[in-house]
């Protein structure tokens, strides 16, 4: 028979416990609202601009401006997830992937992701535009209106949306260039065309793996509207041979060394391979082993690009 004192202390203990599972969802729900792993790639890649923008004026790397342009450039893209996922969230209950994000299972409200939204983006812009330029700040509302009003409405109208989002999505790097040196230049442009030529590759990967999701959602991503899957497996091959001699150029323009110039060869010829693993069968995107050429070729594109801004950070030029 249990005693009062020992319930008493059951109840005490299981009240903590209790509280720490309410946090943990709270925060789980904020990380996919905001789609956490997306926005540390953003904010990875805007390090690297910002690192080299310095770097060229001669700056210290490691300061206080860093946190405010990191932090503000991450601020905007967690703010444009909330409003993407707040316009998306009767597709994405049609979708595996996505069926489990908190507007879909009502764990958050829409009023609520909207108002998290206009703090994050505002906040994000404002911090911006004081402690950095306000150069900065506007690009950053231009890539998240961008992705916003143009990217996100065509993808249920047609594959282009692919190559339109890119130009949004390549914008990280930019960003973190204008921080530090408040003007746009040939090597922020470099930076860019980097990770627009990336996106290609590792998108169509994406809806190759999850194409019947897609397809079930209504999103015309190029995969779901060709049934043989040869224009898919083009692009592939085209973006990814375009991406190698692309990444030579910040050897060339004097952003990094010749190891660099070595490693990133290397590294896109790893990546071409399974770019043109991908164009040699050319299967149909309903085959299992087009799906299992499309986990390999996402898996490569998710570390070949961390790898290659490493190696340039690492072999910078004085």
């Amino acid at each position: 028979m249990t005693t009062a004192p020992s319930a008493a202390l059951g109840v005490a203990t299981r009240q903590p416990m209790e509280r720490l599972r309410l946090l943990r969802a709270v925060l789980r729900d904020y990380a996919q609202l905001t789609k956490a792993r997306v926005t540390t790639l953003v904010v990875i890649t805007a390090w690297s601009g910002f690192f080299f923008g310095e770097h060229k004026s001669g700056l210290p790397v490691r300061t206080l401006k860093l946190l405010w342009a990191l932090a503000g450039i991450g601020m905007v893209s967690a703010g444009t997830a909330c409003m993407d996922e707040s316009i998306e969230r009767r597709t994405d209950a049609l979708m595996r992937r996505t069926a489990m994000r908190p507007l879909v299972t009502r764990s958050m409200g829409v009023g609520h992701a909207i108002a998290v939204w206009a703090l994050l983006t505002g906040a994000g812009a404002a911090l911006l535009a004081t402690k950095l330029n306000l150069l900065t700040s506007l690009l950053s509302l231009l890539t998240a209106g961008c992705y916003l009003l143009i990217y996100t409405p065509l993808k249920q109208h047609s594959p282009l949306c692919t190559f339109v989002g890119a130009f949004p999505g390549a914008m990280p790097g930019v960003l973190g260039w204008t921080a530090a040196r408040g003007r746009l230049e040939l090597e922020a442009l470099v930076l860019f065309a980097i990770v627009f030529l990336w996106q290609f590759p590792h998108f169509h990967s994406i809806a190759l793996l999850y194409r019947d999701d897609y397809a079930r959602a209504g999103i015309r991503m190029l995969p779901v509207v060709e049934s043989d899957g040869r224009s898919t497996a083009l692009q592939i091959l085209i973006y990814g041979a375009a991406l190698l001699p692309t990444t030579l150029a910040p050897t060339l323009l004097g952003m990094a060394g010749l190891p660099y110039c070595i490693g990133a060869s290397a590294l896109g010829l790893g990546l071409f391979y399974y770019c043109a693993r991908i164009w040699k069968e050319c299967l149909p995107p309903s085959e299992p082993r087009a799906r299992s050429l499309a986990r390999a070729l996402l898996k490569a594109t998710v570390t070949y690009l961390p790898l290659l801004f490493a190696l340039m950070m690492l072999n910078r030029t004085p």
